[in-house]
C-alpha cells in the first residue's frame, strides 16, 4: 500500500499538509500503522509505519521538533495528526515535518483513528494474502517442475525471468551449477560474502554489481554448502516478492544437492575399488579400466590424479569438498584412499589446446580459505598421464599433497610440476629410507651430542646455512671463531666427511633435512 492510496480513500478525508517536493513522498510504501502519544516513540518503530497521533504530547514548538525528529529518524512513512485537541494541526508541527521531510496528514475531528487503522490493516492483510497465495503457487510449480525432471539450470532461468534478477547457483568454492557465467572478480566477492557473513542471507557487492546471497542448505558447514547468488539489474535492491522467489530457488537447489549427494554415494565404492587397484600397481589392468569407466571417467584418455586431505574436518568432508571443486571441470572418478579424497580427472591432451581443469579445481579449493575455520586443506596434483601410469601418478599426487601440508595457510596446494627443490625431492623418498640415510650420515654426531650435551648438529646446520663462512657462523652462534673451527673439525672426524668438499657438504645437508 502506498501513502497516495491511503490519501485517496474518500471516507477518511485526509488532508496533505506536507507531502514532499511535488508530492513525491506520497509514493512511499506503508508497512504498518502505529498509534501513539508518547513524546518519543522511536524505540517502538521499525520503519515504514504510518504513525497516528492526537498530539497530546505537544505543549510547545520544542515538543514538536523532538517528536517529529524521532519519528523521521526511525524511518516512518508518515505522521497522521488528529485535530481534536487543537482544532487544527499546529504550525510548528507542520514546520518540523517540512524540516525533516516527513509526510504530514491531517485527520478531521469526526474521523476516528480506528477507521484509519482499519483501512491500513485491511489493505495490507489482503495484499499479504494475495502474495502468500501467489508465492505458494509459484513454489508448487517449481517443485512440480523439479519432480518432473527439470534441470536446476532451467529452474534458475525460470526464477530469473520471473523476478528480473540474474540467478546463479554456486558451490561454496564458486563452481557454477546453474546460471550464466560469472566474472572472476564477482565470483570471488560472492563466495567471500557467503563464507564470511555473520548472518545469511547477505548482500555482496563488487564494483557496480549487487548480489543477494542465499544459502541453499542452511545448517550445513558453509564450506560444504551451496548458495544462490541473485544479481540485481543496475545494482538495485530486489523487492520482497523477488527475495521470496530466490529463497524458493535456494530450497530447490538444496533438494538437488541432496539428490546429487545420493548419486555420488552410489558411485563412490566403485571409485574406491579403482583407487585401491591403482595403489596396488594395477592401473593398467582391464579390471581397473572397467571400474574407472563405471565410476565416471574414460580411462583411454589423458588423466590427472588429485589428492585432497582435510585435517581437523569431520569424516567425509574432503570427499564432499573435492566433488564440489570438480563442478564444471569434466568427467572424474572420485573416491577415498587412506585418509584422503582422490579424483582421477580427464584432462585435455597437450595438443588439444583445451583449458586446464586442474587450475580451476585448485582455485575453487583456495576460495574456501575464509570459511574452513579450524580445518586445514592441502591438495596435490599429478602430471597428466595415461591409465598405465596411474599408479605413479597417484604416488606423485600424494607426495605433492604432503609437500602442500608443509606450506602455511588454511588451504595449500602443490602440482607435481612444482616439485623442483630438494625438499620436494625428499618428500618423494620413503620415510624409512630418509631416516636410514640421516642415521648413517649423522648418527655419530647425534650420539656425541646426546652423550656430551654439545651442539655439533646445530653448529653444522648453521655452518652450512651460512655457506661455510666461519665468521658469520660464529656471530650467529655467539661463539669464538676458533670454537666453530674445533666443532667442525670434530664433525669431520665423526662422519668421515670433509666439509671443504662440495659433495660431502651436500651429503651432510641432505642428512640434516632428512631427519
Amino acid at each position: 500500500m502506498l501513502l497516495s492510496e491511503l490519501v485517496a480513500r474518500p471516507e477518511l478525508r485526509l488532508r496533505v499538509l506536507h507531502g514532499g517536493d511535488g508530492g513525491a513522498a506520497l509514493d512511499r510504501p506503508v508497512r504498518w500503522v502505529y498509534t501513539t502519544d508518547l513524546p518519543d516513540p522511536s524505540r517502538y518503530l521499525g520503519g515504514g509505519e504510518v504513525v497516528l497521533s492526537g498530539l497530546v504530547w505537544r505543549t510547545s514548538a520544542a515538543d514538536s521538533e523532538r517528536f517529529v525528529a524521532a519519528v523521521a529518524a526511525a524511518g516512518a512513512a508518515a505522521l497522521v495528526a488528529g485535530e481534536a485537541v487543537f482544532g487544527q494541526v499546529p504550525d510548528d508541527v507542520v514546520d518540523a515535518c517540512r524540516r525533516h521531510d516527513l509526510v504530514l496528514l491531517a485527520v478531521p475531528v469526526d474521523v476516528s483513528f480506528g477507521a484509519v487503522t482499519e483501512v491500513v490493516v485491511g489493505t495490507l492483510s489482503a495484499a499479504r494474502g494475495d502474495r502468500l497465495a501467489h508465492t505458494l503457487g509459484r513454489h508448487r510449480r517449481l517443485l512440480a517442475a523439479f519432480a518432473g525432471g527439470a534441470a536446476l539450470s532451467e529452474l534458475a532461468a525460470t526464477v530469473s525471468t520471473g523476478t528480473g534478477l540474474t540467478c546463479r547457483v554456486l558451490t561454496a568454492g564458486g563452481g557454477l551449477l546453474a546460471g550464466p557465467p560469472l566474472p572472476e572478480a564477482e565470483r570471488d566477492a560472492v563466495v567471500a560474502g557467503f563464507l564470511t557473513a555473520e548472518r545469511l542471507p547477505v548482500t555482496a557487492r563488487c564494483r557496480s554489481a549487487r548480489y543477494l546471497v542465499v544459502p541453499a542448505a542452511p545448517g550445513t558447514a558453509r564450506a560444504t554448502g551451496w548458495l544462490v547468488a541473485a544479481e540485481s539489474p543496475a545494482g538495485e535492491e530486489p523487492d520482497t516478492e523477488a527475495v521470496d522467489a530466490v529463497g524458493e530457488l535456494a530450497a530447490i537447489a538444496a533438494l538437488d544437492r541432496s539428490r546429487r549427494r545420493e548419486g555420488t554415494a552410489v558411485a563412490r565404492p566403485i571409485a574406491d575399488d579403482a583407487l585401491a587397484r591403482i595403489a596396488a600397481g594395477e592401473g593398467d589392468r582391464p579390471e581397473t579400466r572397467v571400474r574407472l569407466r563405471q565410476a565416471g571417467v574414460e580411462p583411454d584418455g589423458t588423466l590427472t590424479v588429485l589428492v585432497l586431505r582435510a585435517d581437523g574436518a569431520p569424516p567425509g568432508t574432503a570427499h564432499t569438498l573435492l566433488v564440489d571443486a570438480l563442478v564444471g571441470t569434466g568427467p572424474a572418478a572420485v573416491g577415498v584412499h587412506g585418509d584422503a579424497a582422490v579424483a582421477v580427472l580427464a584432462v585435455p591432451g597437450d595438443a588439444s589446446g583445451g583449458a586446464d581443469p586442474v587450475t580451476g579445481v585448485l582455485a575453487a579449493l583456495h576460495r574456501l580459505g575464509p570459511g574452513v575455520g579450524g580445518w586445514r586443506l592441502h591438495a596435490g596434483a599429478s602430471r597428466p598421464s595415461a591409465a598405465d601410469a596411474l599408479s605413479g601418478a597417484l604416488g606423485e599426487a600424494e607426495h605433492a599433497a604432503g609437500l602442500a601440508a608443509t606450506r602455511p595457510g588454511p588451504v595449500a596446494s602443490v602440482r607435481a610440476g612444482e616439485i623442483t627443490s630438494h625438499v620436494a625431492l625428499l618428500a618423494g623418498v620413503p620415510d624409512d629410507v630418509r631416516r636410514g640415510f640421516a642415521a648413517q650420515v649423522l648418527g655419530p654426531v647425534t650420539d656425541h651430542d646426546a652423550r656430551t650435551g654439545t651442539e655439533l648438529a646445530a653448529t653444522l646446520e648453521t655452518f652450512l646455512d651460512e655457506s661455510g663462512s666461519w665468521s658469520r657462523s660464529a656471530a650467529r652462534l655467539h661463539l669464538h671463531v676458533n670454537t666453530v673451527r674445533y666443532r667442525i673439525g670434530r664433525i669431520e672426524e665423526l662422519t668421515g666427511r670433509n666439509l671443504a668438499r662440495f659433495a660431502d657438504r651436500v651429503d651432510l645437508y641432505l642428512a640434516l633435512q632428512s631427519r
